[in-house]
């Protein structure tokens, strides 16, 4: 059995899908993944679409270094924004396998929403390249394990009536009352 980072309140209600080591940089997945975060899993899975067809872009809030403005990020209130397609897609096949694994389990898809993602950096994966005058030098790559819980949205209850009489009191009000009672 893998080890997730969280596991979530309701196992029942919720469903999780997980990936090893998969070669693609963690920066672009970690800004990928976290945009998807919170949203409703076929609107997810539909905007990652949308990425790839380059419709909307994915904003880059932390890894902000040498990234290209772009002007579809404005949606997101920030100005950096790209569409990694190969982090893309691996964040699309992983939300696919989330949203048949809630059906599996019996879960209403259309109140499923993302509840938990994590992307984590995995080891290196180690190549080394030729330099000038006899030098070899690393050509690492940057891999990353990504997790995803889904979880079904419970209905709203309504809140109770709240009666009048049932006013919470110190105890001090409480001690007046009963003094005033007594006389």
């Amino acid at each position: 059995m893998v080890k997730y980072s969280r596991q979530p309140a309701e196992p029942t209600k919720s469903a999780k899908t997980r990936a090893d080591d998969v070669r693609v940089h963690f920066k672009n997945t970690y800004e990928t993944a976290r945009v998807v975060k919170g949203m409703k899993i076929k609107k997810a899975i539909r905007y990652m679409e949308d990425v790839l067809e380059h419709k909307q872009c994915v904003p880059f809030r932390r890894h902000t270094g040498h990234g290209g403005r772009a002007t579809q990020a404005k949606i997101h209130g920030v100005t950096l924004g790209r569409w990694p397609e190969k982090s893309v897609k691996y964040v699309h096949a992983l939300l696919k396998n989330a949203l048949s694994n809630a059906e599996a389990k019996g879960l209403d898809s259309e109140k499923c929403h993302v509840s938990h993602v994590a992307v984590n950096r995995a080891v290196q994966g180690r190549r080394r390249t030729f330099r000038a005058h006899g030098r070899i030098g690393p050509y690492l790559s940057s891999n990353c394990h990504i997790e995803f819980i889904i979880t079904e949205k419970a209905e709203n209850v309504k809140k109770a009536a709240d009666d009048q009489s049932k006013l919470r009191l110190t105890k001090k009000q409480a001690a007046r009352t009963r003094l005033a009672i007594g006389k």
